[in-house]
Parts: structure tokens; C-alpha cells; sequence
């Protein structure tokens, strides 16, 4: 039965619509990933009886917005129209989603230009370094695929394997919908079944993604890049999962250490030091334990000094914890800050299908404030030692090997492993 959630807002004329499918890249076949991405994309690129140039004047005269992404692990179409176009652009939309046509000509266009997005990806030195991080800490597993794929895979792909992803996770079954906005209760239960009526009943996805398994030993990847005089940096491991009785000890305590302004990575190495405009700490969230990880963008004269502190930094939080007063502002700090986090009815909607895709567990988010104050020092200090990698870590750079390779790798005490990668690896 397809969940859903309503959040009546009376105030604006306008309505907000999410229908999410629990299913994404990791349900990608081997060596044709990019898949979920492409039949994803493809939805707007033609339907029955209307090209995608018909599509997309539609839209526009309706007024609304339209999109459709793919993630990890879910499958994401969205849109929001001004109520009085509502029953069009419902019935526009619900054709796009039931009814794509998968036109072949279209599809070869769409590789051809995924194609090209990769290439041009390798410009971005931060989106260089988080792929090289995520594909050496899940390797062998679904979360270090790529979900754009490579220029390979995506070239394994034709026309069968769209129709036959699409008809195996586009169903109901399959289906989570969010509405918020101008609509009563009664009216949104209406759009949801209007939305999806075209759709087959189909079976729930089922997400066999196992565990991670931690790489062992302390892994430097180097993706050498020529002629750049600031570098990127990521150093983590697995992190958090919302399942685990520490999981909220963690999030707190890692928001002390490198989720704020005033957090001990940003005040070390941007305040005292000025080595990176930023610094922060990340834990991921997702079905199965996801990723720890700290960033920085030092320049390249400082990236051995900053990759130091930061394994200082991260051996210290560990083994010392955190203080009394780190704690009580952090605390002050998640407390006072998640009003933003649920001041509108679309976000408060939004979290409600975040935990219904991510399977979080019941209550996640009506008792987070509650949780969050009741985290004690103690707490909070066993998670970091116990959650927090340090011996086992993958340490990500992107810079000019030539130039700096030698002392970043000198700066790594017990590094096991050394790994030096083109810029165009994939």
C-alpha cells in the first residue's frame, strides 16, 4: 500500500507534490550503471502522444515546476504549481509519470549528454575528491557506484534495460507520496490516487543492499590533478547508522567537533590558522551505515600541515572527548536551530518522507529534540571513541602530485597504502 503524507497549508495558493520510489542507483545491474539516472531523466524526454517539447510548453504555460532525480537509493518526482492549475499539471504530470514513451532517438541524446556531464564533472576538484573517497571506502559495494554512471556503462544501456527498470520500480507499491500546500485531507488523498492510478500495482522494491564492511588501515587516494595550488581533502570512514543506540550521542557530538562556525575543526584550521575557508565534519545517513567524513580546501603550500591537524584533531576528540561547555553550546545550539528545520509545512512533510524512504526508525524525528537534550557527556564522548574511525580511514586528495604528493603522504603517520589516480579515472 503506498504511503502517504499530507500537510495542509491554507495560507498560500500553492500546492507541493513528492512522489518518491524506494529504489535508485544501487538497484543499478552491474557494468549498466546510470541506469536508474537515465529512466529517471527519460520521463520528461517524451510521453504518449506529446514530445518533449509539447511537455515542456505545457509546463510552463501551467506555471509549475517539474522534476524528476535519482539518488542511492530512491527515485524522487517533484513538482509545485499555484492551486488554480492544479487539476492540469496533476493530470500532465501523472501522463509523464505512467505513460513515457522511451523514445530511442531521445535516449541516445540523453547518453550523449550524460556523457558530456561527465567529462565536464572533472573540473570540480570537490566532486573529484568525494567520488575517489566514496569509491574507495564502499568498494565492492552499491554505495560507492556512481549514479551517473560512466562513459562505459552508459553506453551498455539501450532501450530495454529503461522500459525494464521503469516497469519493475514504477509502481505503486513501490510508492511514497508527500503533498503539502493549498489541499484539504480529503483533496490530497485524491491527487495521490489521481497521480498514480496509471501506474500498475506492482511489488515493493526490495533493497538486499548488505552491510559495509570498513576498509582496513589508514588508505591514501591522490587524484593527481595538474597545476592546482589548492587541493581538496576528505578524511573518514563509516560513520552512523539512525538504527544504532548511539546514533543521536554521535550526531550531537560530531555537530561539537566540525558541524558548526564554532566547531573545533573550523576554529583550528580556519580561525587560528586561516589553511581553508572551511572546515566541517559529515556523518551520512542512509539505509545501511554510511560515511564519517571531514573536508578542508587548504592551499596547496598547507595541505600536509592541515592533513596533520586534522588526524591531531580527530585522535584527540577521540581519546579526550569533548567538554562540559562544548557540549551544553552545541546542545543550546540543535535545539534552537531546528525551528528552521521545520518552520514550513513542505519541510515537515519532507522529513516525514525521509523517514519512510531511509526506513528510519519510528519517531526519528518527532523525538529528536528530546533525544538531543537528553544526551549526556558521557554519551556523547563513548559514541565519538566508539563510532569515530582513526586507524581505519580513507584520506582523499585532489591536487598535483609533483608538488605535493611526497609531504602529503609523509603527514600520514601508519598510512598502509597509497593509491595515485588520473583525474579522468571513473
Amino acid at each position: 500500500m503506498t504511503q502517504l503524507f499530507i500537510e495542509p497549508n491554507p495560507a498560500l495558493p500553492i500546492v507541493s507534490v513528492a512522489v518518491a520510489f524506494a529504489s535508485g542507483s544501487i538497484h543499478d545491474p552491474d557494468g549498466k550503471e546510470g541506469l536508474a539516472r537515465l529512466t529517471t531523466r527519460m520521463l520528461r524526454r517524451g510521453s504518449e502522444g506529446l514530445s518533449p517539447e509539447q511537455i515542456e510548453e505545457r509546463f510552463d504555460l501551467l506555471g509549475g515546476d517539474f522534476a524528476a532525480s535519482a539518488s542511492t537509493s530512491s527515485i524522487t518526482v517533484q513538482f509545485e504549481v499555484i492551486r488554480r492549475s492544479l487539476e492540469p499539471f496533476r493530470d500532465l504530470a501523472a501522463r509523464v509519470l505512467a505513460k513515457p514513451a522511451f523514445i530511442e532517438q531521445q535516449l541516445s541524446r540523453l547518453v550523449r549528454e550524460a556523457e558530456s556531464e561527465i567529462v565536464e564533472a572533472r573540473d570540480s576538484d570537490r566532486g573529484l575528491c568525494s567520488r575517489a573517497f566514496r569509491r574507495r571506502l564502499f568498494e565492492g559495494h552499491p554505495y560507492g557506484r556512481r549514479g551517473a554512471g560512466s562513459v562505459e556503462s552508459l553506453r551498455r544501456i539501450d532501450r530495454n534495460d529503461v522500459i525494464a527498470f521503469y516497469e519493475r520500480h514504477f509502481v505503486r507499491e513501490n510508492a511514497i507520496v508527500a503533498i503539502t500546500g493549498d489541499v484539504s485531507e480529503t483533496e490530497g488523498k485524491a491527487l495521490a490516487e489521481a497521480l498514480l492510478a496509471g501506474l500498475p500495482a506492482g511489488q515493493a522494491a526490495l533493497d538486499a543492499t548488505p552491510p559495509p564492511v570498513a576498509r582496513t588501515g589508514r588508505t591514501l587516494v591522490f587524484v593527481d590533478k595538474p597545476g592546482r595550488t589548492q587541493t581538496q581533502m576528505a578524511i573518514g570512514g563509516l560513520g552512523t547508522s539512525p538504527h544504532d543506540a548511539d546514533h543521536v550521542p554521535l550526531v550531537v557530538a560530531n555537530t561539537a567537533f566540525g558541524g558548526t562556525f564554532t566547531s573545533r575543526l573550523m576554529q583550528e584550521i580556519r580561525a587560528k590558522r586561516g589553511w581553508s575557508y572551511g572546515a566541517s565534519s559529515v556523518l551520512g545517513i542512509e539505509r545501511q551505515r554510511e560515511s564519517f567524513s571531514m573536508w578542508s580546501a587548504p592551499a596547496a603550500a598547507d595541505a600536509a600541515a592541515c592533513l596533520a591537524l586534522e588526524l591531531e584533531l580527530l585522535h584527540a576528540v577521540r581519546a579526550d572527548g569533548l567538554t562540559e561547555e562544548e557540549l551544553g553550546f552545541v546542545k543550546q545550539y540543535l535545539v534552537r536551530s531546528h525551528a528552521f528545520e521545520i518552520d514550513t509545512p513542505r519541510k515537515r512533510v519532507l522529513r516525514k518522507l525521509e523517514a519512510a524512504l531511509y526506513a528510519m526508525p519510528e519517531g526519528y524525528h518527532d523525538r529528536y529534540l528530546e533525544r538531543v537534550a537528553g544526551v549526556t557527556l558521557p554519551a556523547a564522548n563513548e559514541a565519538l571513541a566508539t563510532r569515530l574511525p582513526e586507524d581505519d580511514l580513507i584520506i582523499s586528495v585532489v591536487g598535483t602530485y609533483a608538488d605535493v604528493g611526497k609531504a602529503v603522504t609523509d603527514a600520514i603517520p601508519n598510512l598502509a597504502k597509497v593509491d595515485v589516480i588520473p583525474v579522468d579515472f571513473e
